[in-house]
């Protein structure tokens, strides 16, 4: 061998393990994390000042993401990352701008640092694989790391994995299951993805890992009690075969599914009518207590309909948890909008979500347009798919954009992602020294 050769050999070794490492160190960050089974029982949780991180895990994400900015320069793809950059660039430089006018300027700004990090952390995420066997393989692993620490919890620490009755916040979900997650609901949404996940890695990497990683999901899904993520499991398996199979139904699912979604269920909590209609139909009209949040929310927001209350800058704020308002609505004391383009619309304004609906509903509908035919029905893009759909409904009853340090955003994002280079690039399908003018190594 020429000590060219040699030498490239030696960069692309490097850049494989590199790769690996990031890759496997990001998705454990985000899916087991550094501080598991968190104690629910003390008073700490009731105080909305109490943060959720620590010095060493904002040290971490400093340093994952310089490692991960660092790998993206160097890869002949860089161009790809934190696209659509005018877009983006309009649509932080909005939250910016509500921000600083806002009461709580430093809570918004927070958390735009935080979401961009996250964004730049995923638009590198799908470089980081050398093929796409590659990226089943440490998703697989990956997934079957975090259902052992889910199940770890609950066999072995069930007072800290399984939700107990002297839990100050949510007593009444005292016998469901968490795992290492700090929430039975966020251990759902974990399982809902792991369950895509493992159906990509049956069928991209290992049969027997595959088929464990869903049953091991499935099981575990029924027992946390999500109810709403349990039944959008089989309902995204379904919907997201018809979307690829009919291409006329496309825009129908997407535009106006998510829109009845959130008429129907936001909609049924601010017009008596349509509420009563819904609990004709034997459907839950509060949808689990929500609709008192809602209404809530629909009047904060009729105040500020223009720029909103600021980015992050009204669910948990002294003023709102502190007020005395829970003699009117227990509604002040919330967590969040339990809805997403809600929760947006109340923070940034309507542009806020004009602009965040053009980047996560529009422009993956064009990319999906865009995909070749030797692609539009692989198991890769199949994947994608069903992540970005299960997202985009599952918003409409849960507050997911835009957090810094959640899983389902980033999961969401690296989607949002994936669509995009599969609508423009090629998949690895020769040896890594092979080169090609545009790979998307995913």
């Amino acid at each position: 061998m020429s000590g060219t050769g040699f030498q490239e050999t030696s960069a692309q070794d490097m850049r494989l393990r590199l790769g690996t490492f990031l890759f496997m160190a990001l998705f454990l960050f985000l899916w087991v994390s550094i501080d598991p089974y968190v104690d629910l029982t003390g008073e700490a949780v009731l105080d909305p000042s109490a943060g959720n991180s620590n010095r060493l895990n904002q040290i971490l994400a400093l340093f994952l993401t310089a490692g991960m900015l660092g790998y993206g320069l160097l890869h002949p793809m860089r161009g790809i990352i934190l696209q659509p950059r005018v877009l983006l660039a309009l649509l932080y430089s909005w939250f910016f701008i509500t921000s600083v006018i806002s009461v709580h300027p430093m809570l918004g700004v927070k958390g735009i640092i935080l979401s961009t990090m996250m964004t730049l952390n995923a638009s590198i995420y799908l470089l980081l694989p050398a093929s796409e066997r590659h990226f089943a393989k440490m998703l697989g692993i990956g997934t079957l790391i975090m259902l052992g620490f889910a199940y770890y919890g609950v066999l072995f620490k069930p007072t800290l994995a399984i939700h107990q009755a002297s839990e100050l916040r949510e007593p009444m979900n005292a016998g469901l299951w968490r795992g290492h997650f700090p929430h039975k609901n966020s251990a759902a949404a974990a399982m809902v993805l792991a369950a895509f996940f493992g159906l990509f890695v049956m069928n991209r990497w290992s049969r027997l890992a595959g088929l464990a990683i869903v049953a091991l999901s499935f099981l575990f899904l029924v027992n946390t009690g999500g109810k709403t993520s349990t039944a959008m499991l089989p309902a995204i398996l379904l919907l997201a075969w018809l979307f690829e199979k009919l291409r006329f139904l496309r825009i129908p699912i997407v535009i106006g599914g998510v829109g009845l979604f959130n008429l129907f269920a936001v909609g049924s909590a601010v017009f008596r009518p349509l509420g009563e209609f819904i609990a004709g139909l034997g459907i839950d009209a509060t949808f689990t207590n929500r609709a008192d949040i809602w209404r809530f929310a629909f009047s904060a927001l009729a105040e500020r309909p223009l720029t909103g209350h600021g980015f992050k800058g009204f669910w948990q704020t002294e003023e709102l948890v502190y007020s005395g308002g829970t003699i009117e609505t227990w509604a002040v004391a919330a967590a969040n909008g339990h809805n997403s383009y809600l929760d947006i619309a109340l923070t940034t304004g309507f542009p806020g979500l004009a602009l965040t609906l053009i980047w996560m509903v529009v422009l993956p509908l064009r990319n999906i347009s865009r995909i070749g035919p030797e692609h539009e029905h692989s198991h890769l893009t199949r994947l994608f798919i069903r992540i970005w759909l299960y997202t985009i409904f599952h918003a409409g009853l849960e507050s997911l954009f835009f957090e810094g340090g959640s899983l389902l955003w980033f999961t969401f994002i690296f989607a949002l992602y994936g669509l995009q280079l599969q609508s423009s690039a090629a998949l690895t399908a020769a040896p890594a020294h092979v080169k090609r003018s545009r790979v998307a190594h995913a």
